[in-house]
């Protein structure tokens, strides 16, 4: 299973959401998405990208972001998400506990959303 997180900015809109996802895309190859993943807070302004994916969107709690320790180092990042890739630490914890990166955050070329996209054997 594959699931693409979102970490972005306030009032980043679908294109750069979109841009961000392509970008990642890019990386990881031609398998499917099975979700989008993003921190609990935000998944108002991502439901749209679910919506037009048709994919399920997962809400991570906020303290579930900030202890995902696998997830990249970042000082942007608030400290309620723990100051890591907020993008990293969502798709992973959706993922699964076997989870592994295959896509580290990738920004999009506004800046004001990133993707990141994990793999994991759960169905």
């Amino acid at each position: 299973m594959r699931v693409a997180g979102f970490g972005f900015r306030k009032g980043a809109g679908l294109g750069s959401l979109r841009a961000a996802l392509a970008a990642a895309l890019a990386v990881a190859g031609d398998a499917p998405l099975a979700a989008l993943a993003t921190a609990g807070d935000k998944t108002a302004a991502l439901a749209p990208l679910a919506d037009l994916l048709a994919l399920p969107l997962h809400a991570i709690p906020p303290d579930r972001i900030a202890s995902e320790t696998r997830a990249t180092p970042n000082a942007v990042v608030p400290a309620r998400y723990g100051r890591r890739s907020l993008s990293e630490a969502a798709c992973l914890v959706a993922a699964g506990p076997d989870a592994r990166l295959i896509v580290p955050s990738t920004a999009s070329p506004d800046g004001q959303a990133s993707c990141a996209i994990a793999e994991s054997s759960e169905t």
